[in-house]
């Protein structure tokens, strides 16, 4: 990870959640990091907490659906923090609610922010990183860019299309032998404000689907990612990897246990508060700082013994193979055994 020590790095959606893990975990490591988002508590919060990990913070307040204001964003970047060598998209909005229960102006607003943004971020990054020839792109997924579930309709389709155009721009580098790299991170549930302030028409309190990790596991994988973008994808989490091996399998199958308990799993059962805030519009956390943890943290998990595998696939292997010779060997020698009776 010196890797990122002295960089400019770029994450959309830092005010909280994912992306603010992700900027405080690239500060960790020596890094400037441009924090762009919309809320000012929450970009304030998110800058001390990038400086006091021991990087160095560059705010911007900027809605990544409008594109020539991020464009003119990553020029501030750069002039103020030098060439940008990583641009992380995680910026996002939705709407908890049945597909039936969603305006179109809200889905038009869902898609512009969880799918457009991420296009405009990747096209804008794309287009400073060739002047360097150098760079990468890291695109934070979700299971759920596989596998659809009810209640998400609008979010899963931005991520669904976010994992089309990104597996087209990485044939478009590799045709063109760009030294500049996009991979996508695929989340599991993660304990994000989220569910604090995202717009629900559901009766009770939104949830993520146990099991939950902890944002600072997703940036992990996110910068593993963005260290070695050469990888067109990476899981994070169990769940994930369980996920989109099933569907993959038996995505019918999937389709009606989803239909049995899709719905009940992603509410808590306290009613929910009528009053609270919304993001879909204007930010949550423009007063407010909401951190970077949800209200999950007694229930969610802080390591990932799947991550470490996915990021040590020669030793997973390795030590598959190893064994693999052991339990031949092992055979071997009981059968000579056997035939010497």
């Amino acid at each position: 990870m010196k890797t990122f020590k002295g960089k400019t790095i770029v994450v959309t959606g830092a005010s909280g959640g994912i992306g603010r893990a992700t900027a405080i975990a690239f500060g960790r490591h020596g890094a400037a990091v441009a924090l762009l988002a919309r809320g000012e508590a929450g970009l304030a919060g998110a800058a001390k907490e990038v400086e006091a990990s021991g990087g160095t913070a560059l705010t911007i307040e900027v809605d990544t659906a409008d594109h020539d204001a991020l464009a003119a964003a990553a020029a501030r970047v750069e002039q103020e923090l030098g060439p940008i060598d990583v641009w992380v998209n995680v910026a996002f909005t939705s709407v908890f609610a049945p597909f039936t229960e969603i305006a179109p102006e809200e889905y038009e607003r869902v898609t512009e922010v969880s799918y457009l943004g991420y296009v405009y971020g990747t096209m804008i990054a794309l287009e400073r990183m060739k002047k360097h020839n150098r760079g990468a792109i890291v695109q934070v997924g979700s299971a759920l860019a596989y596998r659809g579930i009810p209640l998400q309709s609008a979010y899963c389709g931005a991520k669904h299309a976010i994992q089309g155009f990104n597996e087209s721009l990485r044939c478009e580098l590799l045709h063109d032998r760009s030294p500049i790299r996009t991979t996508m991170v695929q989340m599991p549930a993660v304990n994000t404000p989220q569910f604090d302030w995202v717009l629900s028409r559901l009766p009770n309190k939104a949830q993520p689907v146990p099991p939950i990790y902890q944002p600072e596991i997703a940036a992990r994988g996110v910068l593993f990612a963005a260290a070695h973008p050469q990888r067109r994808e990476y899981w994070v989490g169990a769940s994930t990897a369980a996920t989109l091996v099933a569907n993959a399998v038996a995505p019918g199958l999937l389709d009606r246990y989803l239909a049995r308990t899709g719905v009940a799993s992603q509410q808590r059962p306290q009613p929910r508060d009528p009053r609270q805030p919304v993001n879909l519009w204007e930010p949550a956390d423009e007063d407010r700082d909401f951190g970077t943890h949800g209200a999950f943290d007694a229930r969610s998990a802080g390591r990932s013994p799947q991550l470490w595998a996915s990021h040590h696939h020669g030793t997973v292997f390795a030590a598959a193979g190893a064994a693999a010779m052991g339990l031949l060997a092992l055979g071997v020698s009981l059968l000579g055994k056997t035939r010497r009776r």
